[in-house]
Order: C-alpha cells, then structure tokens, then sequence
C-alpha cells in the first residue's frame, strides 16, 4: 500500500494499523489530493454563487430605481426651495407694490355663488389696500401703496385641498401638488402676479360654516373659504388679508383649539388696561379678544392692526 500523501510503500509487519500510512500518519480512505478538494470546495460553492449571480442584477436595478427617485424628488425640493428664496428676496423689499391677483371659484357649485361671482369688482377688494396702506404708514414704510391688487379670471377647476391630519410628508407633498395646479389653471393676462389667492365661494344658506383657508410661504399661493353674500364681504377681506399675510410670512397668533388670540401677539393692544375688552384684533390673532375666554370676529378691516411681530415677520420692522 503506497500512501497517497507521502508516497511511503507500506512494509510487512508495519506497527500502524492498516488503514494508516506509518509515515506521516494519515488515513488512506480519508485523504484526498488538493485537486479533489479544491474541486469538491467549488462544486459545493456553485450554487451560492450562481444564486448571488442571479439575483444581484435584480437588486442593483432596484437600488438605482430608488436612488433615482429620491434624487428626482431631492432636485424638486432644492428648486422649490431656491425658488421660495428668491420669490422672498424679491417680495420683502417693500420697495414697489406687490402684485396680487384673486381668483374667484365657485365653491359649492350653487347659482347663488355663480351669480355673486359675477357681481365681483375689483374694487370690493381695495378695503385690503387701504388696511395695508394705513398699517404701513404706521411703521414707516416709504412705499404709498404696499399692494396692487387685481381680480384674475374665474377658476372653473377645484384646488387641492390640504390635508386635514397635519402629517408633514403629505403637507409637502400637498404644497407641491397645489403649486402645480396652480401653474396650469392660471390663465391671467396681467403682469405676473407675487401672490395669487384662490378664493371658493359659498353660500352661507346651505353652508353655515366653511373650511379652514390656508395661505402658504413657499410660492406665496392662498386658497380662501369665503360667503357669497355682500353683507359678509368685509369679513370675506378680512380672511384675505390674514391669508395673504400668511404667503409673506406671517404666524398664525391665536390658539387653534379655542380660536382666542394669544396673548401679547395676537392682542392689538397688549398694554392696554383694563385689558378687556380690546377694541382691535391683531390681523394674525384673527379675532378680538373681549375677555380672557371670550373674543369675537371682527366685521372688517377697519377693526383690525398688525402687530408688531407680525409686521417683523414681513419685514417692516427690520433688527427685533
């Protein structure tokens, strides 16, 4: 018997057992040449290869899909957000009127709205230039008219409305959407407007309480909830105003659990004393606060001021 690993030739009356080479003290049955193992080794190996061979294009075509994805949305959000970066320089100068064009809708599709729709002037909307005209002049601000408000044209497309649960993610994706509506359904003829506010009108005899309006920063865009009744058409400015304020940067300052104005900000007149009742609301505290539990909506404008963080807020008071 030669040993297979050694090449030792097995003698007579060998003290190893049989099955044992003397020399180097292997088995014969379980050795195997480096060859054997080294083909065995890759035949045990080849399935798991040809599996990882298999499924890697699989994956990294997954991968890429993704990573396109989330590039694609990354490259919105960075234009979305140098666009609100410049559309903010360019707006909070104060240095030339803002242009802000109001698009009617037909909120509950009823011809009561149609028909005051209709009846629509431009110049039941110029309460909202004299307010911002006389706040601005309270702080000083050179310009004589802070806003060129127009009417643009009848919107016969419903906007996308925000989410009610206030998840982030589909706020974002909301702002988006609503920014590209908003891009395809604005037909104004005019100079491009800084702020454009969508305003729904309904009828206040089959609607006795409206949506919450919302006025968004990025893009300076407003959808606005309003009456379809000229008796509430001060109030309807009044929601405007507050809205549009909000697309220049301005902070809600009431509680939005009680609707009371918060105090100092969302007070007109936080020194006042006795401190009840206020005889103003501050634009962004939205109502007039009458005690520490009670406040009520202000018939227009002219019961209105903004404070002074809100008028920070739009850059008309510069270093607090």
């Amino acid at each position: 018997m030669q040993c297979p690993k050694c090449d030792y030739t097995r003698e007579e009356n060998e003290a190893a057992p049989e099955w044992q080479c003397p020399r180097c003290g292997i088995a014969y049955h379980k050795f195997k040449p480096a060859v054997e193992r080294h083909a065995d080794r890759s035949r045990t190996d080849k399935p798991a290869l040809e599996l990882t061979t298999e499924t890697a294009p699989e994956k990294k075509k997954g991968t890429t899909f993704k990573d396109v994805r989330v590039a694609i949305l990354l490259l919105i959000l960075l234009f979305v957000a140098l666009d609100s970066f410049f559309m903010k320089a360019n707006t909070s100068d104060w240095d030339q009127p803002l242009r802000v064009v109001i698009y009617p809708i037909n909120g509950d599709q009823s011809d009561v709205s149609s028909s005051y729709i209709a009846s629509l002037q431009e110049s039941g909307f110029s309460a909202i230039n004299q307010f911002m005209r006389r706040e601005a002049a309270r702080y000083g601000i050179a310009i004589s008219d802070p806003l060129d408000i127009r009417m643009g044209p009848v919107i016969e497309e419903m906007p996308p409305l925000p989410p009610n649960n206030g998840d982030v993610l589909k706020t974002i994706l909301w702002s988006l959407n609503f920014r590209y509506w908003s891009f395809t359904v604005d037909n104004y003829e005019g100079p491009k407007p800084d702020i454009r506010i969508f305003t729904l009108f309904y009828d206040p005899q089959t609607h006795k309480r409206l949506p919450h309006s919302t006025g968004i920063e990025q893009g300076m865009l407003s959808i606005v909830h309003a009456f379809s009744n000229r008796k509430m058409a001060t109030q309807n400015n009044f929601v405007i105003a507050h809205e549009m304020l909000h697309t220049l940067g301005a902070s809600d300052k009431y509680n939005l659990a009680s609707n009371l104005p918060i105090f100092p900000d969302g007070y007109a007149d936080p020194d006042k004393t006795p401190r009840y009742p206020q005889q103003f609301a501050e634009i962004m505290g939205g109502r007039i606060a009458l005690s520490q539990t009670q406040s009520e909506m202000p018939e227009g404008l002219n019961e209105a001021i903004i404070g002074k963080l809100t008028a920070w807020e739009i850059g008309w008071v510069k270093g607090e």
